[in-house]
C-alpha cells in the first residue's frame, strides 16, 4: 500500500526551523464563577461528563458477565415487564435482585415481588423466566423467588422514584 509523500509513519520532534504551537496554559481567570453560571448551564455542563462516562462500556468482558452483551440484553428484555399496578419496569422497581449467565448461556434470575399477597404472585415469575429465555443467545432460564431481603422503596432506582413523584 503506497502512502501519500506528506503522510509521516513516525512522530518526531519538530525541527528547528519548524513552528510549535503550543496550547494556551490554564489560568485562574478561565476558571467557572459560580456565581455567573446558571442553574442550567451547570446541570447541561455535568450531563455532559455523565453521558460520556455512563456510555462507556466496559472493555474485554464476557458476553455472560455483567456489563457483557448477554447479560445486559438479559436485562433489557426484563425492562420490558412492567409492574400491573405501578407504570415502572419490575427491573427499575428493584424487584430483580440479581442476573447471572453461566457458560453455557442459561439464565438465572433471583427476584422478589412487592409483597407475598402480590395479585401477580403466581403469573409474574412466569413471564420473568420466558423473556429472560426469549433472548437470543439464553439456552434456558431459571427464576428464582426469594423473601428476603424484603422488598422496600429503597430498593427503586431514581428513575422509578422520579416517574412514582417520589424524588
Amino acid at each position: 500500500m503506497n502512502k501519500p509523500s506528506d503522510e509521516k509513519e513516525f512522530v518526531a520532534a519538530p525541527a528547528p526551523n519548524e513552528q510549535v504551537v503550543k496550547p494556551r496554559r490554564a489560568r485562574v481567570d478561565d476558571a467557572i464563577d459560580p456565581d455567573e453560571e446558571t442553574a442550567a448551564e451547570k446541570l447541561e455542563r455535568k450531563r455532559d461528563y455523565l453521558e460520556g462516562f455512563l456510555a462507556k462500556k466496559p472493555e474485554n468482558v464476557a458476553p455472560g458477565e455483567p456489563g457483557g452483551e448477554l447479560h445486559d440484553a438479559v436485562i433489557a428484555a426484563l425492562k420490558e415487564i412492567y409492574d400491573p399496578e405501578i407504570p415502572v419496569n419490575i427491573y427499575d422497581l428493584g424487584l430483580i435482585y440479581n442476573v447471572e449467565v453461566d457458560e453455557e448461556c442459561d439464565a438465572i434470575v433471583t427476584m422478589t415481588l412487592t409483597t407475598p399477597h402480590c395479585p401477580v404472585a403466581e403469573t409474574m415469575p412466569g413471564e420473568v423466566e420466558l423473556r429472560a429465555a426469549s433472548v437470543p443467545g439464553i439456552r434456558d432460564a431459571e427464576v428464582n423467588l426469594v423473601w428476603e431481603p424484603a422488598w422496600g422503596p429503597d430498593k427503586m432506582s431514581d428513575e422509578a422514584r422520579l416517574e412514582l413523584g417520589m424524588l
